[in-house]
C-alpha cells in the first residue's frame, strides 16, 4: 500500500492507496479508448498556450512490473518535501 501524507497549516491528510487500486488506474489510463480522449481534451489546451506536446502512449505490461517491484520495497519514502510555508508532503510504500 502506498500512503501519502500532506500536511499544512489549516489541514492533515492521510491518503492510503492500495495496489489494487493502482492497477486499476493503469489498466484505464492504458486504454486506447482513454488515452484518444486525453489527446482530444488537451488538444486546445496546448493550441492556445503554443505548446507542441503529445502524450506518449502508455502501455499496461510496461507499468505492472514496477508496481510488481515496489511492492518488494515496503517502507521506502518515495517523496520528502516540505515547503517554505510549512506544507510537507510525503509519500511512502
Amino acid at each position: 500500500m502506498i500512503h501519502v501524507k500532506v500536511k499544512t497549516k489549516e489541514a492533515r491528510f492521510n491518503i492510503p492507496i492500495p495496489y489494487a487500486l493502482l492497477n486499476v488506474a493503469i489498466s484505464i489510463v492504458s486504454l486506447e479508448f482513454f488515452q484518444k480522449h486525453v489527446d482530444k481534451w488537451t488538444k486546445e489546451y496546448f493550441k492556445r498556450k503554443e505548446l507542441n506536446f503529445t502524450f506518449p502512449l502508455i502501455d499496461k505490461s510496461e507499468l505492472k512490473p514496477i508496481v510488481k517491484e515496489l511492492k518488494k520495497h515496503k517502507g521506502m519514502v518515495l517523496v520528502d518535501v516540505k515547503a517554505t510555508d510549512g506544507t510537507e508532503v510525503r509519500v511512502r510504500l
